[in-house]
C-alpha cells in the first residue's frame, strides 16, 4: 500500500476555492445601513397632521366684527360611497370694512378633546340653493358692512377620531377693500 493521497479523494485536500473580495459586500453592507439610517429619520420628522403647529392660528383682528351665526352641520354621501361634511351658517360684517376674501381654520377635536383634525380654507358663500346649493368665493360677492350673508365650509375628509361635535371654526385672516 501507499501513503499516498489522490487529490479529490476523501482525506485529500479537495478542490481549492477561489478567493472573492471582502469589499464588493463591506460597501453593500454600507449601503443598505444608509437607507435604513435615511428611513428612520426621515419617519421621525414627517410632516405634522396639523401644519402649523399643534393650535389654531391666532383670530385676525377683524374677527372681532364678525358674527358667525346659525351653525348646522350636514353630510351626503355619493353613490360610489364618497362622503363629504357640510359646515353651513350665517356672517355678519359688524365692522366698517367690505370684505372681498375670509381665511378661516377649523378644528374637529377628537375624543380626548385635542385637535383631531385641522383644516385652514377660504371661506365660500352660498350663491343659491336651488337646484342644488352653489358656493362662491367671497371676492365674488363681497360682504358690506352691516351686511349678513349665509356660507358652506365643505370637507372631503373628517377623521375618524372626530367626537362629533361642532368643530371651532375661527377666522384668521381677512382681506378688505
Amino acid at each position: 500500500m501507499t501513503d499516498e493521497v489522490k487529490e479529490g479523494s476523501f482525506l485529500g485536500p479537495g478542490p481549492t476555492k477561489e478567493r472573492r473580495p471582502m469589499l464588493p459586500w463591506v460597501i453593500a453592507g454600507a449601503v443598505v445601513v444608509l437607507v435604513l439610517i435615511v428611513l428612520l429619520i426621515a419617519g421621525r420628522t414627517t410632516a405634522p397632521t396639523n401644519p402649523g403647529g399643534p393650535g389654531l392660528a391666532p383670530p385676525d383682528p377683524y374677527a372681532k366684527s364678525l358674527a358667525l351665526t346659525n351653525i348646522k352641520m350636514s353630510e351626503s354621501s355619493s353613490v360610489i360611497g364618497l362622503k363629504q361634511t357640510y359646515l353651513d351658517g350665517d356672517i355678519t360684517n359688524n365692522g366698517d370694512k367690505t370684505l372681498t376674501g375670509i381665511t378661516v381654520q377649523v378644528a374637529f377635536q377628537d375624543f380626548t378633546n385635542r385637535i383631531g383634525q385641522k383644516n385652514t380654507m377660504p371661506m365660500q358663500l352660498i350663491r343659491s340653493h336651488q337646484p342644488y346649493v352653489d358656493v362662491e368665493p367671497v371676492s365674488a360677492a363681497p360682504i358690506q358692512p352691516g351686511q349678513t350673508r349665509e356660507f358652506r365650509l365643505i370637507f372631503d375628509h373628517v377623521t375618524d377620531q372626530w367626537n362629533q361635535e361642532y368643530p371651532e371654526v375661527r377666522v384668521i385672516a381677512v382681506q378688505s377693500k
